[in-house]
């Protein structure tokens, strides 16, 4: 039998120091081939309202909205690239195209369908577990979190997990809205705190060697439970019919 074409998935890193990690590691797993796009580079971090052109979302078979250190809302700082992708998600999610959004990813989600998002009571930051509607598909955990924004569920939006702070994912028709890090690994982490991230924790008063400690020790367990949230959003969410 002649295998049919791969299947490609777009994965939209909003700044330089986002990877893939352990989602990229699961999909690819899957047979996809991951296409990375950046959309502030490096030199622009620190000034990050650039002009980026988002392709048709069509012309993939899966589309994945990243992290970034950005608010899904800052249209003064990003709106000069928020404004295209909050168009390229409804596009995406109203044609079928399956959408897996990864905290800002899923705050973006958020509001480009109807949805929004909003302060949350304070950082959130470390690895957590949530109370989940469906284990099978969002397990409890524990994930890992660093954010102080949190997602205003669309309308017709199905909660699937949430915790004492915050809703934690969300489902409709093909796409999932999550608001943890599920791809986060040793290696991503630091380059988190090397940009700024440091700084946060230290500032909050919590122990940076802890959370490195806690993230190098649990780095096995959360690769299984990511490729199984990863295997259950494509068998059961990115292939339900339209």
């Amino acid at each position: 039998m002649t295998p049919g074409p791969q299947k490609r998935a777009l994965l939209v890193e909003h700044d330089p120091y986002t990877s893939p990690g352990l989602v990229g590691e699961a999909l690819e797993a899957r047979g996809y081939a991951l296409e990375r796009r950046l959309v502030v580079p490096e030199e622009r971090f620190h000034s990050p309202g650039v002009y980026h052109d988002f392709p048709d979302p069509r012309e993939w078979d899966l589309v994945v909205p990243m992290g970034a250190p950005w608010s899904a809302d800052d249209h003064a700082a990003i709106g000069s690239w928020l404004v295209p992708e909050l168009e390229m998600l409804r596009t995406a999610h109203a044609t079928g195209v399956p959408v897996l959004g990864i905290c800002f990813g899923g705050q973006a989600l958020s509001v480009a369908l109807g949805g929004g998002v909003t302060r949350a009571p304070g950082w959130e930051i470390g690895w957590t577990d949530v109370v989940t509607a469906d284990p099978e598909l969002v397990p409890t955990g524990p994930w890992f979190q660093f954010h102080q924004d949190a997602m205003v569920l669309p309308p017709g939006a199905l909660e699937v997990a949430a915790n004492a702070h915050c809703s934690q994912a969300w489902t409709m028709g093909r796409t999932l809205a999550l608001q943890f890090h599920p791809e986060v690994t040793l290696d991503v982490f630091d380059r988190w705190l090397e940009t700024g991230g440091a700084a946060v924790i230290t500032g909050l008063g919590m122990d940076v060697e802890a959370h490195r400690q806690a993230t190098k020790d649990g780095e096995d367990a959360a690769r299984l439970r990511t490729k199984a949230l990863v295997d259950a959003f494509l068998d059961r969410v990115a292939a339900r019919p339209l």
